[in-house]
Parts: C-alpha cells; structure tokens; sequence
C-alpha cells in the first residue's frame, strides 16, 4: 500500500506475515513429498489438515504391488516388468514436465496425456508402436482407479492412439530357396541358417526353438508327426505340423544334443548377431531376425499357398485372429487380388 502512513504500514505488515505463514505452509506440505494442491495451502495456512489426495505414482506403485503377486498365476514376469518400466517413464516424465515426485490422480487429463506422450518420443526417443503399447497398459491402471471409485472422469476417453503403419517383412520363395541351398565355409553360421530355417517352416517365436525337445513331438490322428508345446507368450497350446524340411534338420542335430533339446542353443543376442553376418554373405538385402523366420512360415510358406487365415493363426498360437488379420492384411489382400485376377480370366473365356 502506497503512500507510507500509519494504516499503509500497518496493511502491509500484515501481508508481509500473510505471504511468510503461506511460504511457510508451501514448504511444510513440499517437504513432506506427498501431492498437494493450492487449497491444501490455504488449508494449512489457516491451520487445518489438508485432505489427502491420491497421486498417480502412489496409485500405480500399489497396483504393481497386488499385480506383481499375480506372477506364475495369471501373468508372467515379462508382462509385469512392462508395466513397472511405465511407472518409472511416469515417475521420471513428472520430474521433468512439473519438478514433482508425484501428479494428483484427479488432476491427470488428456493434456497430461498428450505431454507424456510427446516427452517418451523427444526425451525418450521411443518408436511410436512403443509409445502406443505403453499407453495402452497406463489404461489398464486408469481404469483400475475408476473402477475403485478414486477418480470418475476417464481422461483416456477422447485420446486416440496414433496409427502406426506395420510393414512386414519376410523372405520370398526365392530367397528361402537361395538361404538354404546356400554352402556356408563356417560351422556356426551353417548351423544359425539351419536353425532359422527349421523355424520359417515351423513358425515358432524364439523361446519355443530353444525349449524345443523330445516330447514335443507327438504323432497325429493323422499319422504325422506334430510340435505340441505351449506357448510362452500367450499360454495357449500350439500344434504346427513337423515338415519334411524341419524334420531332417531336427534329425541332424540329434546326435549332437545332451540335454535332451533337439536344437543347439545360443542366445537370442548371439543368433540375431550371427544372421545379419549370414544375410551379407548370401547377398540378402533384409534385416535378417529370428522373428523374420515366422512372418515368412506365416507368408510364404502358408498363406502364398492358399492356406485360410484361420488355420494360420491357429498356426502362429495368436490369442485372437485379429491379430493375424492386423499383421497380415495386406498379404491377403494379395492373395485376394490373384484369385479375382484368375477369376476374370476364366469369365472371358
């Protein structure tokens, strides 16, 4: 208050001792590391208890805390260290972005959303595929505290996941020819191409070609023999039909296993490692993986020989054929386009 007199003063005493006691009960609540808001402030100010509000980080440790006792039961390790890597993004996106240890649950919004989104791609450098996975879990523990009645507005309700477009790759029929018939002058890259060419006419993910043993081959009805083994991603059984050319590279192995296993063993680092020095070599212009042996079993080896979808997917031990039909579109949208085109041909005639 200006000019200096005696009620000015005394005015301005009193908003120098307002502005100390509200400094003062900022510090209290900060120093205490919990979420508060600006009415906490003024409630402690005034010497009241401030109401205790949920934070986001206090939320999703509690929910790691009682999903992480569902290992081995429901889940698998794997799928609950994905959700802890999103409380640590979180944890550390909220330092960054607001300079706190914790966000109040009620105020999180679409905003929050869209920033935390944007922070993973730039600070992060995450790929958007990536980003989309992890907010699709972040939904699952937003939900949660709905369904716990902690927080009622669903901040997720008009945020829409960016579209990401999948472009498989996977080797042709020449190429798989070319890979196999190819005279390798070292040993362990003889053996990788082996390996990696078992699983193009077998589909199976990594850990199902390291675990692969004796009692996973079982004769059919049909008087085959069959892969039964269950899959570790999904939990669901996979039956795959053993091929004359994945049978005889299992029978080249099997005196050369102790343990047991019909395949040798390498990590999924040292194979991957090993089939990019194989795919200079063979002059093969692709980032040769191990999952690039089942998209091909999925492509070339079934559906470019009319085999339906459906039993692809059976195949592949997918959850859900939607999942086939996301990743495979557009290979069956080519196959789609050969049979009309053969179609049209024998109208005309």
């Amino acid at each position: 208050m200006k000019p200096p007199n005696d009620e000015n003063n005394f005015i301005n005493n009193e908003l120098s001792l307002i502005t100390k006691n509200v400094n003062q009960a900022f510090l209290f609540l900060q120093v205490q590391e919990i979420v508060f808001s600006i009415e906490d402030i003024h409630r402690t100010y005034k010497g009241e208890k401030p109401i205790k509000e949920t934070g986001l980080i206090q939320f999703y440790k509690t929910y790691l805390q009682k999903f992480q006792k569902l290992i081995g039961i429901e889940i698998k390790q794997q799928t609950w260290d994905k959700f802890n890597y999103i409380q640590a993004d979180l944890e550390a996106f909220i330092l960054f972005k607001f300079k706190k240890s914790d966000f109040p649950l009620n105020n999180l919004d679409l905003n929050f959303i869209l920033e935390f989104e944007y922070y993973l791609k730039t600070e992060k450098h995450h790929k958007q595929v990536t980003i989309n996975k992890s907010l699709q879990r972040f939904k699952k523990v937003i939900k949660q505290a709905i369904n716990e009645n902690i927080i009622e507005f669903y901040p997720f309700s008009e945020h829409k996941p960016k579209t990401v477009k999948k472009i498989i790759t996977f080797l042709t029929e020449q190429e798989l020819i070319k890979l196999e018939n190819f005279s390798f002058t070292q040993e362990r890259l003889s053996t990788i191409r082996d390996m990696f060419i078992f699983c193009c006419y077998t589909g199976l993910a990594y850990n199902e070609m390291s675990n692969l043993r004796k009692e996973h081959i079982i004769k059919g009805f049909d008087g085959q023999y069959w892969i039964k083994m269950i899959r570790e991603k999904t939990g669901r059984e996979i039956s795959v039909p053993l091929l004359s050319k994945s049978a005889k590279i299992i029978e080249k192995f099997s005196n050369e296993q102790d343990d047991m296993r019909l395949l040798p063993v390498f990590s999924n680092q040292k194979f991957n490692s090993y089939l990019k020095e194989i795919a200079g070599i063979v002059d093969i212009n692709k980032n040769l993986t191990h999952h690039l042996a089942r998209r091909t079993f999925a492509t070339t080896v079934l559906l470019y020989n009319d085999v339906p979808i459906e039993i692809v997917s059976e195949l592949l031990g997918h959850s859900k054929i939607t999942i086939t039909q996301e990743h495979y579109a557009k290979v069956v949208q080519k196959k789609v386009s050969e049979h009309m085109i053969e179609v049209g041909r024998k109208l005309k005639r």
